[in-house]
């Protein structure tokens, strides 16, 4: 199960580049039901998604780098590149054990900038309070999923 909030970014906090991050290019071979294909650094991953927004079952399955580029070649829409970085959450208390997934596109999304955070309960992620450099909390609105990105709807 994936339990996340998402949020546009429009400034990044400048030590964003300090933290570790991995490439990522990703296509989708269905969006309703999510199937995507992933390549994270050197590791290839087959993903369903169900419908949802803030809770959604999600399930990881390793490819092999032969079968990723033979799906790649199969997929709809337009492939998505982005780094990840992993940006440990820091609160007035001090580290949250939470973890900030800030994704920076590249290609045809360049200059997108999203932020997800994953929590281990509907009730955290709904009292979950962002810091003050995120933007607008686009979770429900469902308007920047990636596979909605695939689909061209934002250029």
């Amino acid at each position: 199960m994936e339990i996340e909030r998402k949020y546009k970014i429009e400034t990044p906090p400048e030590n964003y580049r300090d933290y570790p991050f991995h490439e990522i290019e990703q296509a989708y071979l269905c969006t309703e039901p999510v199937v995507r294909i992933r390549r994270q650094d050197k590791e290839y991953y087959l993903t369903y998604k169900s419908k949802g927004l803030l809770t959604r079952e999600e399930y990881n399955l390793p490819l092999t780098e032969t079968a990723y580029h033979h799906l790649l070649s199969k997929a709809d829409g337009i492939v998505l590149t982005k780094k990840r970085y992993l940006l440990p959450l820091i609160t007035q208390k001090g580290p949250s054990g939470l973890l900030i997934e800030l994704d920076i596109f590249s290609g045809i999304y360049e200059g997108l900038i999203l932020a997800e955070v994953e929590f281990s309960s509907e009730e955290e992620a709904l009292a979950f309070v962002p810091p003050e450099w995120f933007g607008r909390d686009v979770t429900f609105s469902g308007e920047y999923q990636n596979s909605r990105l695939s689909r061209g709807n934002y250029i």
